[in-house]
């Protein structure tokens, strides 16, 4: 039994508020999951002796997590939200169990992996389930609540990977996933409630085949190259060329495809395109800077993790504070274009101003300027899903919202591949001034950690900080005609009225039974068709919209 619904198809409060606290229980397992092992991997490593195995504990999550998002969007669309999100939830909890009881790296590369091919649906399912009970008018709140969410999680990740190591161990780490994983699990089961859904045509198997392949070179070519191998090699061309091969028949497919899991007809909506090519644009700046400001302050400040995590609270607080706020005023006025505008030229601004911060300039300046750019960030992110949202019919925001999130998701791994690829560079260049023939053996041998930068004598601590600077900081500044393009692009975006009800699609078995209770009085004919109404065996009508 569906549940009851107010008159413009959404969900009255009394059902609404507890099912957004189990969604958010779900989002926030994903992107704790994203950074909570980064304070605790030295111990990690110590405990399974798995060194050489080190970078895939992050790259097995991120890499079945991007994977999966358009399956998880495409699947939710034919199949409704809630088999899928209980699915995702159910794969998620068995990798943190598996995690919990690694006994070695390969069984807890396996157990990310796991986790990350659940937490690609909780990513997507959760926008998109906000979007099945919300209009989009009213979503702008709900939106910005889980952009706060994020943010929080990129800070909490950390600390309480930091907490559980140097406490009870960094087995909680997985375990803190299970108590959160069946509440969000019960809410999804028990509030989540929707129509159900027709579904036509085959399941587009090879597509998600091809995409997986595509995106399994480009992540591995962006996360290994420079580092595993060098980017003019017989690994990176393979990889490329894979890809590159992958990613043509993926679109000769799609365009056969009966239910494309990335249709290309996306692509010919302007919004979509437009605030697609923003989001993307958006990802490499965010997380270059993400990726790598913490372990600038460390070396800079000489502080441990945890502390260099709390200097990026201003960051992330104002990105919490903005991205609800931008929420809050796109629910009241219906207007929605000029924030991300504005968003995306303060983040210009900002990555300008980090790109001239020096060794000497005071902590609080630099704090100052990460919490410009988290404010930018905030105005920006959540309300690219929603125009993404607001262009598609319901039965396409699942597709729609996982595309984009996608490619944001591929361009914040570009975006620390390239930034880590440029640092790793030009921090060679510098410590080889300032020992000929050593720099390569300086910047990437066991001398280079915060506590061995902070033990070094005088003057050679000041030389080494002063190489670090310059090798990282000057690179934000590259990444600012990213963020150029992405402003002039979202100059273009066509603000559309936000939808004030919820399109439901009806089942084709009411409509051949006759069956029909439209709560839903904006529901669009042309999102149904031309069987609009549902006419029983008699030939008499027994509904008819606006009393027709």
């Amino acid at each position: 039994m569906n549940s009851p619904e107010t008159a413009d198809g959404a969900l009255p409060p009394k059902r609404l508020i507890p099912l957004f606290a189990g969604l958010m229980l779900a989002m926030l397992l994903a992107s704790l999951n994203n950074t909570v092992l980064s304070s605790a991997m030295p111990t990690i490593i110590g405990e399974l002796n798995g060194v050489e195995h080190l970078s895939w504990v992050i790259t097995a999550f991120i890499l079945a997590s991007t994977v999966t998002m358009p399956v998880y969007g495409n699947l939710s669309d034919l199949f409704g939200r809630r088999p899928m999100l209980i699915a995702a939830i159910v794969v998620f909890l068995g990798g943190s169990v598996l995690g919990a009881l690694a006994q070695d790296m390969p069984m807890l590369i396996a157990a990310r992996g796991i986790q990350g091919l659940g937490g690609g649906g909780l990513m997507i399912l959760t926008q998109a389930a906000i979007a099945d009970v919300v209009p989009a008018r009213e979503r702008g709140k709900y939106m910005g609540i889980m952009g706060g969410v994020f943010a929080f999680a990129s800070v909490a990740g950390p600390l309480l990977g930091g907490w559980f190591t140097e406490g009870p161990g960094w087995r909680w780490a997985f375990w803190m996933n299970v108590p959160i994983g069946l509440l969000a699990l019960a809410a999804a089961v028990f509030l989540l409630r929707l129509p159900k859904r027709r579904t036509e045509g085959r399941v587009d198997v090879l597509g998600m085949m091809l995409l997986a392949v595509a995106t399994t070179s480009i992540v591995l070519l962006a996360t290994w190259g420079g580092q595993q191998f060098e980017w003019m090699s017989v690994e990176s061309a393979v990889l490329a060329v894979v890809g590159i091969v992958a990613a043509v028949c993926f679109v000769v497919v799609e365009s056969k495809a009966e239910q494309p899991v990335m249709p290309l007809a996306l692509f010919l909506d302007r919004n979509f395109l437009l605030t697609t090519a923003a989001a993307l644009a958006i990802g490499v700046a965010m997380f270059g800077a993400l990726g790598y400001m913490p372990m600038y302050l460390q070396m800079v400040t000489g502080a441990g993790p945890t502390v260099s995590g709390l200097l990026m609270i201003p960051m992330m607080g104002v990105l919490l504070v903005t991205s609800t706020l931008s929420g809050a005023i796109v629910s009241r006025t219906g207007r929605y274009k000029m924030l991300p505008v504005v968003g995306t030229g303060i983040v210009a601004g900002a990555l300008v101003f980090i790109s001239l911060v020096t060794v000497d300039t005071p902590m609080w300046v630099i704090c100052a300027a990460l919490a410009v750019l988290g404010s930018g960030l905030g105005l920006s992110m959540q309300i690219l899903t929603l125009i993404v949202q607001n262009s598609f019919p319901i039965r396409m925001v699942g597709t729609a919202t996982a595309a984009t999130n996608y490619f944001r998701q591929v361009g914040a791994t570009l975006g620390s591949a390239i930034v880590g690829s440029l640092f790793a560079q030009r921090l060679v260049e510098e410590f080889t001034k300032l020992a000929p023939g050593n720099g390569a053996s300086l910047s990437g041998g066991g001398h280079f950690t915060p506590g061995a930068v902070s033990a070094l004598p005088e003057p050679m601590h000041t030389l080494v900080l002063g190489a670090i600077n310059h090798a990282l900081v000057p690179i934000f500044v590259y990444l600012v005609p990213l963020i150029v393009i992405a402003f002039v692009a979202l100059l273009f975006v066509v603000e559309k009225p936000l939808a004030t009800a919820i399109e439901r699609e009806i089942p084709a078995e009411a409509l051949a039974e006759g069956q029909l209770m439209i709560t839903d009085p904006a529901l669009d004919e042309d999102a149904v068709g031309a069987n609009f109404e549902a006419v029983p065996a008699d030939g008499t009508r027994t509904h008819s919209r606006h009393g027709r």
